[in-house]
């Protein structure tokens, strides 16, 4: 089996066949893939090493990415690649991403020109994979259908059927019925052109934003298939709650812009089925990684889903009845009772520097018991020198002495290793407290640097979680809320 220590040695011998040295390999937080990412600070920039044992997805990334790139699409560059395939090494383009930009929307109670722009440039973009990514394109690499038939449409059906409606015992339906719905639906579906790049995935978390223009990630899904389909994923992903009007704007803007290059009669007249489509499948996305696999993340998405399907039952915008699936949405009503009044508890992480000298390990006062203590003593001490005297670890003189050193950078990298993956099963567990502890001799110096670094690290990578940051023997603490 391999191990973290495996991959990190791999990635660092790959970075080292493009002529670079890996300073610093650290795992960065996990999705809702399986693939596992890390960010690597080389001698001359930063990496992103990617590990997955899906060689055939893997394929299909290196194989679209070679494609765009020579299409001339801002999608990120394949650096190296391991032996196996499983290990591969990309350019990083940073961590700023689409739905960044909306979450300050909604903090602000209004979407912004900026972000109204990106969305323009994103859809700009999207044509651009469409009908210039297309053309040439090897299918035969897609991964894990070339094309987007009748049995993707009917996985995307089931999957709402099994990890979500059926885990629901207060809807009743027929199943037989049901199932005829679902079969008249992806008849319709497959009358729309389809001769066109899918993108699969094309949502606001998979668009990165590199000085103001967006660049695209998590595209090795995408297969042959209509046009529809990527315009509903953005522009209906329902954690965006972008307004009605200003969806309606968006799509226009889209169609304007398509319009200058094909002629497509149809595009309006599936457009409806394929917002039904693609919230059907989010619920059962939902479903299976909130209500299966226990994701708080996802659990808390289901409300929004649920109102926006309601939203179309209630208008039914398609030429024909599906009487049975429009029977089960009306229920939904019984679903958003169950699970939009109760509000999450987020997952609060209290970090801790301390003394071992003076006060010792701190008790736990959430009562759970368990976490980390962290022993930096065996690390370089700028309390030896009489310059840091009068300072903390929170002086940057202090944080300089510490971050020139290597031990600190090795520490450090095993550190977020454990804690990550504590945070990320707690998350999926719905758990609500971590404690966090790092002790030093005197808890000025080392012990507040690394609890002050950890924290804003957690507070930057999991901005679901609170973070609360204690440096006890100064009596100092600092709370960085969720967002």
């Amino acid at each position: 089996m391999i191990t973290v220590d495996d991959i990190k040695k791999t990635i660092a011998e790959l970075v080292g066949s493009i002529g670079e040295k890996a300073l610093e390999i650290n795992a960065m937080p996990s999705s809702g893939s399986s693939r596992r990412y890390f960010r690597v600070k080389t001698d001359k920039r930063f990496l992103i090493g990617a590990f997955n044992l899906n060689v055939e997805e893997n394929d299909a990334f290196f194989s679209f990415t070679k494609h765009f790139h020579e299409c001339g699409l801002p999608v990120p560059e394949v650096l190296a690649v391991s032996k196996s395939k499983e290990i591969y090494i990309q350019t990083d383009l940073g961590d700023v991403t689409l739905f960044h930009h909306v979450e300050d929307c909604l903090k602000n109670g209004h979407f912004d020109p900026n972000t109204i722009d990106l969305y323009k440039k994103s859809l700009d973009k999207l044509i651009d994979f469409q009908i210039v990514g297309h053309k040439g394109l090897d299918y035969s690499k897609a991964f894990p259908t070339a094309d987007f038939d009748e049995m993707s449409i009917m996985d995307d059906l089931n999957y709402f059927k099994y990890c979500f409606l059926k885990e629901h015992e207060e809807i009743a339906f027929n199943e037989t019925r049901l199932d005829a719905d679902f079969q008249k639906l992806t008849q319709y579906i497959l009358e729309a052109p389809s001769d066109f790049f899918m993108y699969r995935d094309f949502q606001s978390r998979n668009i990165m934003i590199v000085d103001k223009e967006p660049y695209f990630i998590d595209y090795q899904g995408g297969r042959k298939g209509p046009l529809q389909y990527d315009v509903v994923s953005l522009l209906y992903q329902v954690k965006a709650r972008i307004p009605q009007e200003l969806r309606d704007e968006l799509v226009e803007y889209y169609k304007i812009k398509l319009f200058e290059r094909i002629e497509c009669d149809s595009f309006d007249k599936y457009f409806p089925a394929f917002v039904l489509l693609r919230l059907l499948q989010v619920l059962g996305a939902y479903g299976f990684r909130g209500l299966i696999q226990k994701k708080a993340h996802f659990m808390q998405s289901i409300p929004y889903a649920i109102r926006e399907i309601m939203s179309v039952n209630e208008k039914w915008p398609l030429p024909f009845e599906l009487p049975e699936l429009q029977s089960v949405i009306r229920q939904f009503g019984i679903l958003l009772l169950k699970y939009e009044y109760t509000e999450p508890q987020r997952l609060t992480v209290t970090v801790n520097s301390f003394s071992f000298k003076n006060g010792g390990v701190p008790y736990d006062n959430s009562g759970n018991g368990g976490g980390f203590v962290f022993d930096c003593r065996a690390l370089p001490n700028p309390g030896r020198y009489p310059e840091f005297k009068q300072v903390t670890g929170e002086a940057a003189a202090v944080q300089e002495f510490m971050e020139d050193k290597q031990d600190t950078h090795f520490f450090m990298s095993n550190v977020q290793l454990l804690v990550y993956q504590s945070i990320d099963n707690y998350l999926e567990r719905g758990f609500k407290h971590l404690q966090i502890n790092f002790g030093c001799t005197g808890g000025q110096h080392r012990s507040v640097y690394f609890a002050q670094k950890i924290g804003m690290l957690i507070h930057e990578n999991y901005p679901m979680v609170n973070v609360e940051i204690n440096h006890l023997a100064q009596h100092i603490s600092h709370y960085y809320e969720a967002k």
